[in-house]
């Protein structure tokens, strides 16, 4: 009855906070304006600028932002125990997450839909953009590499998998050419193609597909990642509203979907936990639960990828500044919700507490199997409800797929925007060539994966991915950082995004010197080189900051009362 509690619980939270701080944030902070002009509108040129109505572009914003990371995060965390990680998905998404989406999208969207890094030079200064979009940039080329990977090893271990994803992508384009061409509204052909999806499911139990194993001495997983690294280049090179958009909204659907069925099983089949509240037998090779859980869950309470995602993709589709606390905060909270379902599929969908222990045995082991587990442990809530194992784990791996690779698709765009402006700033007209720094993008994608690590093709992105934690959450924080700065320009209360940036910079860089001193004690000389710069760019950054808000008292000081 427990997790029936909790997750009732969390449901209350996240509404309140909905409804009560986020109309606060939007008008006494953000103080949205229905007149705005968007840069959708002032800008649209039918590729990225396209404006979109507010339940799809929510679909998108979503779908981008949610990915594999609010699974897998608190798939791992679980192993201090159920406590600390609900504690943390709930506080931060209402207080920390809802504020950063919602503010890096507004200020955005004020800013020509430039991204975070591009603003920050308006109130850090030149270097610090540059600074910035560096940190920006490596942090794309991780999610990219990384993310190919996790898709790449589903399809391998959930070959039924394979042929829904796929078969999705014409669907999805249909949609697209009915709502855009033929003017068709979009909510009832997306309605079909979910049904049609779900279909699927049940065809790609009957049919799994597999590769022909290590084809031409090349490992199966390194194929698919080459596959789906391609696959993301020229997603990213389509019009927004040709495939991105339509399916986003189908797999906003189809996350609803497996939201209701995962928490009805939950409410249906009443299970205890299986883990702990509190891990009071944490593997010895796991790291301490302070710091280390606020940068191991980030999707689902707080992530720099996030704000990414809205001053890159979402500011530029956004209909009306209004829409902004609906796409921001209310994708936040969407996301919230996914990582309490994730949380509680890990903590009661085993068995016992003895099958729980024997996942759960290692760090090692709970960052290998965070997705198996919420696969397994989803399914077998999904049992309670009749629905075959088989038919439950396709399902649910299919929703996990299928928010990967949008993560991936757009991620990939991102970086095509971030190559644009470091070209801006650097005078490299050519990284300006929209198929040009696509093909740049795939090629240092490719590179990582394959280059990084010869022993594991393919799998190259897994070797810096011990830093994307942190480089993640110290997105966030400068975030945080340049809207901070922002607000205190225009006189507007700035406590409310001050005590987050505090509270995340100072997790992050703990957790930061912490890991290095791992790196240190291991000899892992790669992670503690690339490490120790982002950890300098970090502080450089902060420090900037300062020296922002110490310019700005002078000139207030020197300004004719």
């Amino acid at each position: 009855m427990w997790p029936s509690l909790v997750a009732l619980g969390g449901f209350l939270i996240f509404f309140l906070g909905w409804r009560f701080y986020s109309r606060f944030v939007a008008q006494r902070i953000y103080r949205l304006e229905a007149d705005f002009e968007t840069p959708a509108h002032a800008y649209n040129d039918g590729l990225d600028f396209v404006p979109t109505n507010r339940f799809v572009l929510w679909g998108h914003h979503f779908t981008s932002v949610a990915g594999a990371a609010p699974i897998i995060g608190p798939a791992i965390a679980v192993i201090w125990g159920w406590g600390p990680a609900l504690v943390w998905i709930i506080l931060g998404t209402v207080f920390i997450a809802g504020m950063h989406d919602f503010g890096t999208l507004w200020t955005s969207v004020r800013h020509r839909a430039r991204s975070i890094g591009s603003i920050a030079s308006e109130v850090l200064g030149p270097r610090a953009r540059s600074l910035f979009l560096l940190i920006i940039f490596f942090l794309l080329l991780m999610v990219n590499a990384v993310f190919a990977v996790a898709i790449a090893t589903l399809f391998v271990n959930f070959p039924e998998s394979v042929l829904p994803y796929w078969l999705q992508i014409p669907i999805a384009m249909t949609i697209g050419l009915l709502a855009y061409r033929s003017r068709m509204p979009l909510l009832l052909p997306c309605l079909i193609g979910l049904a049609l999806l779900i279909a699927l499911v049940f065809l790609g139990v009957q049919v799994p597909v597999s590769l022909p194993e290590d084809p031409a001495g090349v490992p199966t997983i390194a194929w698919w990642v080459m596959i789906m690294l391609g696959y993301g280049a020229i997603a990213s090179r389509l019009p927004v509203w040709l495939l991105l958009q339509p399916r986003d909204f189908i797999n906003a659907h189809l996350l609803f979907l497996g939201l209701f069925v995962i928490y009805l099983g939950l409410f249906v089949g009443r299970p205890d936990f299986a883990a702990p509240m509190f891990n009071q037998d944490v593997p010895a090779d796991a790291p301490s639960l302070i710091p280390l859980l606020f940068v191991t869950i980030a999707c689902g309470a707080i992530s720099g990828f996030h704000g990414l995602v809205s001053s890159g993709t979402s500011a530029r589709q956004l209909n009306r500044e209004p829409d902004a606390r609906f796409v921001g905060y209310l994708g936040a909270t969407g996301e919230g919700l996914l990582a309490l379902a994730a949380l509680l599929a890990v903590s009661a969908g085993f068995a016992g507490m003895a099958e729980w222990q024997g996942h759960y045995d290692s760090w090692a082991a709970a960052s290998a199997g965070g997705i198996a587990a919420f696969v397994n442990g989803a399914g077998s809530l999904l049992a309670n409800l009749g629905i075959p194992p088989a038919v439950g784990t396709t399902m649910i791996a299919i929703m996990v797929v299928a928010f990967a690779a949008t993560t991936l698709d757009t991620s990939m765009r991102l970086q095509r925007f971030i190559l644009a402006e470091i070209g801006r700033d650097y005078g490299l007209k050519f990284l300006s060539n929209i198929n040009l720094a696509t093909v740049i993008t795939f090629l240092l994608c490719a590179g990582l994966a394959f280059g990084a690590d010869p022993a594991n093709p393919g799998g190259g992105g897994m070797v810096l991915w011990p830093l994307f934690g942190t480089t993640n959450q110290l997105t966030a924080g400068l975030s945080l950082l340049v809207l901070s700065l922002i607000l205190w320009r225009l006189g507007r209360p700035v406590i409310f995004t001050v005590l987050p940036f505090l509270f995340v910079a100072t997790m992050t860089t703990w957790a930061m010197v912490h890991n290095l001193l791992r790196y240190f004690g291991d000899g892992n000389w790669l992670l503690l080189t690339i490490g120790s710069l982002i950890f300098a760019l970090n502080i450089w950054l902060i420090l900037e900051g300062v020296l922002a808000v110490r310019r700005g008292k002078q000139q207030a000081e020197v300004q004719p009362s």
